[in-house]
C-alpha cells in the first residue's frame, strides 16, 4: 500500500489488516500525515475481501496514541483557514472509520490519551495490556474538546465514569478503564499480541455479512429512537438468510465442521 508517510504502517495476514501508527518517537502522536494515511489505509481494507477482521496497534510498547501531535499545533490549528484543514482531515479519518463495515480492534499497550482514547473508541472491541495509561488532558491543556468524542466517550463508560475522566484530565490505569467498561480486557504485556491475535481469528472465522449486520445493529441501538433506521437493519437480515454463507453454515453444523465463509 502506497502512503504519503512512513509514520503509519499497513500489512494484512490471515484475514486480518494491521493498522499501526508508527511515530515512536513522539510515543505514537497523531500528525496530521498518520491522519490522512488512517483514512487510505481503512478504505483499502474496506474494499478488500480478504481483510475480515483490521486490529489498529501502535509501534512500540510506550503508546498506542498518546493524542494528537501537539507540536504541530502552532502551524496546523493557530489561525481559522489552518484549524479548517485540520478538521476537514480529521472529518475524513472518521468516515473512514465508519465506513469500515468490518470489525476493528484496539491493542493498547501504554500511553492512550486523548485524541488516542478517541480513536480507541472508534473500534469495537478494545484489549489493553496492563500497563497501559489511559485519560483526556483537554481541560489541562485549554483546548477545546469536541462533542463527538465526549458523546462517544459517554456511551461507553456512562456520564459519572466520563465526568471523571475529563473534569480531572488524569491518567488511569488499565484496571480502571476494565471497571469502567472502556476496555474489553486487560491482559499481561507479553500476552497482549497472542490474546488478541485469537479474538482477531475467532472473528474473521464467522461469516462476514451476519458480522456486518451484527455491528449496523448495535450502531442503531446506540441511536435516538426516531433516527434508527430499522428498515436497512431488516434488509441486512434478510440478506444474511438469502446468503451462500447462511447455507455453509447450517451444513457445517449437520456435518459437523468449521464453516468456510465467503461473505457472499
Amino acid at each position: 500500500m502506497e502512503l504519503e508517510t512512513d509514520r503509519m504502517i499497513a500489512r494484512t495476514e490471515g484475514g486480518r489488516g494491521w493498522m499501526i501508527f508508527n511515530n515512536p518517537e513522539r510515543r505514537n502522536a497523531l500528525s496530521l500525515d498518520m491522519q490522512r494515511a488512517v483514512a487510505v489505509i481503512l478504505r483499502a481494507f474496506r474494499d478488500d475481501p480478504e481483510v475480515r477482521v483490521v486490529v489498529m496497534t501502535g509501534a512500540g510498547d510506550k503508546a498506542f496514541v498518546s493524542g494528537a501531535d501537539i507540536s504541530e499545533f502552532e502551524r496546523r490549528r493557530s489561525d481559522p483557514a489552518s484549524i479548517a484543514e485540520f478538521d476537514r482531515v480529521g472529518a475524513e479519518a472518521a468516515r473512514a472509520y465508519a465506513g469500515l463495515g468490518k470489525p476493528l480492534i484496539a491493542m493498547i499497550r501504554g500511553y492512550c490519551m486523548g485524541g488516542g482514547l478517541l480513536t480507541a473508541l472508534r473500534a469495537d472491541l478494545r484489549v489493553a495490556s496492563e500497563d497501559a495509561q489511559f485519560g483526556i488532558p483537554a481541560a489541562r491543556l485549554g483546548l477545546g474538546y469536541g462533542f463527538d468524542g465526549t458523546r462517544q466517550l459517554v456511551r461507553t463508560v456512562g456520564a459519572a465514569a466520563a465526568r471523571e475522566i475529563l473534569l480531572t484530565g488524569a491518567r488511569f490505569p488499565a484496571a480502571d478503564a476494565l471497571r469502567w467498561g472502556l476496555v474489553n480486557r486487560v491482559a499481561p504485556a507479553h500476552e497482549l499480541e497472542a490474546t488478541v491475535a485469537g479474538m482477531a481469528d475467532a472473528i474473521a472465522a464467522n461469516a462476514p455479512l451476519t458480522l456486518r449486520l451484527l455491528r449496523a445493529s448495535v450502531a442503531e441501538v446506540e441511536k435516538d429512537a426516531g433516527e434508527r433506521d430499522l428498515d436497512a437493519i431488516e434488509r441486512m437480515v434478510e440478506a444474511c438468510f438469502a446468503s451462500e454463507d447462511y447455507v455453509e453454515g447450517r451444513r457445517a453444523f449437520m456435518e459437523k465442521r468449521p464453516p468456510v465463509f465467503k461473505g457472499r
